[in-house]
C-alpha cells in the first residue's frame, strides 16, 4: 500500500488481548491522532482510553450474542467514513488477521479504492500462554500449533485432526462458558481424558483468572468470565514444578545406559 499522506486511508489495528501496555508503539500514536473510530467489543476499556478525545467513536461490537451492525454494514461504515473523514481506525481485540473478519474488511475498501494498513497485534492466544506462564511450542512436547474456534452449530468433525499429533498445543478462541461441551468433543475425537488444558479468562486484564485441568474434569470447572481462551495440550500440564521434574523417570529400569552412567558419576571428594 502506499505510504504517500493518511487522508481516505484506513488502519486495520490491533488492540491485543486488553493490557494497554502490549499494544504496539504504532498503535498508540494512531489513537492519539485519531479522527473517527470504529471498535469491537473485546477492546479493553484501558485500550478505549488512549484514543483521542476528539475522535469520533463506533462500537460496532457484539453483546450477548447479538450483534450492533452486520459486517455488511461495518464495511460500508468503513468506506463511508473514509471518504468523508479519513483517516480512519478499525480498532479490533487481539490482532486483525486472526479471527478477526479482516480479510472481509479489505476486500471492500479493495473494491472502493480506499487505501488500508495493518498494524498487528498480539493475539489472544498468545496472551493466554503468557498468563499462563507457559510455551505453546515448548520443543519437548509440542511441535506445532493449531489456532482454532469452536462453534457449537458444527458437527464432530469441526477440527482437521489429520494435522493433530500428540505434539500439537491446541489454542481455541472463543469456547463459551460451557467447557464440558468443547471437552467432550474433543474426547470423542480422540484425545485422552488426561490431556491437560487451561482456560484463561481475560488474559493480560487486571481481571484476569487462570484455571488448570484436564479434558475429564473440565465438565466441573466454574465458569470464568468472557473473553476466555482454552488452551490443549502437553504444554498446558500445571507448571508449579520445573520440566526437569516432571521428565524424570521413575525407576531406573526407565533409564537408558547412557542415562544411568550419567546420573551415577559422583563428584571428586
Amino acid at each position: 500500500m502506499s505510504q504517500s499522506g493518511t487522508s481516505g486511508r484506513v488502519y486495520l489495528v490491533g488492540a491485543g488481548p486488553g493490557d494497554p501496555e502490549l499494544l504496539t508503539l504504532k498503535a498508540v500514536k494512531l489513537l492519539a491522532e485519531a479522527k473517527v473510530v470504529l471498535y469491537d467489543s473485546l477492546v479493553s476499556r484501558e485500550v478505549l482510553a488512549l484514543i483521542s478525545q476528539t475522535a469520533f467513536l463506533v462500537d460496532v461490537g457484539k453483546r450477548a450474542g447479538k450483534k450492533l451492525l452486520t459486517q455488511d454494514e461495518i464495511n460500508s461504515l468503513l468506506v463511508s467514513y473514509a471518504r468523508q473523514e479519513g483517516p480512519v481506525i478499525r480498532l479490533k481485540g487481539g490482532d486483525p488477521l486472526l479471527f478477526g473478519r479482516a480479510s472481509e474488511e479489505m476486500e471492500s475498501l479493495r473494491r472502493a479504492g480506499i487505501d488500508f494498513e495493518i498494524v498487528p497485534g498480539i493475539t489472544a492466544a498468545v496472551g493466554a500462554a503468557a498468563a499462563a506462564k507457559l510455551s505453546l511450542t515448548d520443543r519437548r512436547v509440542a511441535s506445532q500449533v493449531l489456532f482454532t474456534t469452536f462453534s457449537r452449530g458444527e458437527t464432530g468433525n469441526w477440527l482437521n485432526w489429520a494435522a493433530i499429533t500428540p505434539e500439537t498445543t491446541l489454542a481455541i478462541y472463543m469456547p463459551g462458558t460451557h467447557y464440558g461441551e468443547v471437552a467432550a468433543r474433543l474426547m470423542e475425537s480422540g484425545l485422552a481424558a488426561e490431556t491437560p488444558c487451561v482456560v484463561v479468562s481475560q488474559a493480560t486484564r487486571a481481571e484476569q483468572q487462570v484455571r488448570w485441568s484436564s479434558l475429564a474434569a473440565l465438565s466441573d470447572e466454574d465458569q470464568l468470565p468472557a473473553p476466555s481462551l482454552l488452551l490443549v495440550g502437553k504444554v498446558a500440564m500445571h507448571n508449579s514444578e520445573p520440566w526437569s521434574e516432571r521428565l524424570r523417570p521413575h525407576s531406573l529400569a526407565q533409564l537408558s545406559a547412557a542415562e544411568f552412567q550419567l546420573q551415577s558419576v559422583k563428584p571428586h571428594q
